[in-house]
């Protein structure tokens, strides 16, 4: 199938795919006339780099787990448990910084309140004052 029914069917772009196969994730066929021809499996290995991206991994990680995209690496693969791994404890020192960045944020806008409503101000903002978000401590696991 041509380029076009190939990303329809992934929910992508022709884009995306033709930078799938830039980026060395995809050896794509061509036919006689040079037009992309996707096959059944093409647009497997296609979906898992898909997916792969979609949950945080770059074009470079995809490509170091190229064993785990063909259909015969499509189960447990060398290195993939570790690959997946280390995203996710990427992703937890990301999460970590950000509920950090949160509290922070919420600290500072009880200190604005606070000294804003010492002052003796008519102003409308005090007055539809929104409650403050309630910090939320994400489960460590």
């Amino acid at each position: 199938m041509q380029i076009k029914e190939a990303a329809e069917r992934l929910g992508i772009t022709e884009r995306m795919l033709r930078h799938y196969e830039k980026s060395g994730l995809m050896d794509t066929r061509r036919s006689e006339n040079g037009y992309r021809s996707y096959s059944e499996a093409d647009l497997r290995r296609a979906g898992r780099i898909r997916d792969l991206i979609a949950t945080g991994f770059s074009t470079r990680e995809v490509r170091a787990m190229a064993a785990c995209l063909s259909d015969e690496g499509a189960g447990p693969c060398e290195g993939g448990i570790p690959r997946l791994l280390e995203k996710l404890e990427h992703i937890d020192r990301l999460r970590a910084e950000l509920d950090e960045r949160r509290d922070a944020v919420l600290d500072r806008l009880a200190t604005f309140r606070e000294a804003l409503s010492h002052q003796e101000s008519n102003s409308p903002h005090l007055s539809r004052e929104q409650p403050l978000p309630e910090r939320v401590h994400m489960r460590q696991r």
